[in-house]
């Protein structure tokens, strides 16, 4: 019984000793961490913090003087970027109207002028209905058929001259008096005339024609030309006939 006792009082060697052990193991632990954290760059993230507080102690340390002007320089850069941002972005935006603006008016072009050929191959038709009907204006006056078949020409020509303005945009236009324009009339026959100030058509021989505003065919005119008649002897040899048909 007192053995028993005895033992109990000393106890066990082994635990007491690993009980010593884990006090030295906990206390060289901190001293180590102790240290750790006195040393350069030591502590939780030692180094990463040091470039921010270094930079936040410089700035604590400018006047507000100082701080302004950088604050202020801060501003000129950015509204530098914001300027060349914005025009930037208004030369893109105009580029690309002038594109959707060409887009469109050649779009426009190619249906407004879909059919040119077509009406051109119709104003040599028309051609040969003015010649019909100029040839036949005097006979008509004499003979009562020739005035019926006059009458019928007439009608079929205005009505086809009708539809294709109406319709398909081709009108034609009168030169005999009107001043020489080199982009409506086509010189084939000129004269001079001491009366004449500038070139004027003196005579048209075939009509001209626009479609959708633009000049499709040239009238063929006689020009007369300021000067005097004496001075072009080869124009009175040009002036015998009117040009071939087209």
């Amino acid at each position: 019984m007192s053995k028993h006792t005895h033992n109990h009082a000393q106890g066990n060697p082994d635990e007491t000793g690993g009980k010593a052990s884990e006090k030295d193991r906990a206390a060289e632990a901190g001293s180590a961490q102790e240290a750790s954290s006195q040393a350069p760059g030591g502590g939780t993230g030692g180094g990463v913090q040091d470039a921010p507080e270094g930079a936040q102690a410089e700035t604590a340390q400018l006047t507000p003087e100082a701080k302004i002007a950088v604050l202020e320089a801060k501003i000129v850069s950015l509204e530098a970027q914001l300027s060349e941002a914005n025009g930037n972005y208004l030369r893109k935006a105009a580029d690309f109207e002038n594109y959707r603006k060409r887009m469109n008016r050649e779009k426009q072009d190619a249906i407004d002028y879909a059919n040119t050929s077509l009406l051109l191959d119709l104003i040599q038709t028309m051609d040969d209905f003015e010649r019909a009907i100029k040839a036949a204006e005097e006979t008509s006056k004499t003979s009562p058929e020739v005035a019926s078949l006059y009458e019928g020409v007439s009608m079929i020509e205005k009505r086809l001259s009708s539809q294709l303005e109406n319709k398909w945009g081709l009108k034609r236009f009168d030169s005999a008096g009107q001043p020489f324009d080199p982009n409506r009339h086509e010189a084939v026959m000129m004269d001079k005339s001491a009366d004449a100030a500038e070139p004027v058509v003196a005579e048209e021989y075939y009509k001209g024609y626009t479609l959708k505003e633009r000049v499709v065919r040239p009238a063929k005119v006689k020009v007369l030309m300021p000067g005097s008649p004496d001075a072009q002897n080869a124009g009175k040899d040009e002036g015998g006939s009117a040009p071939s048909q087209p």
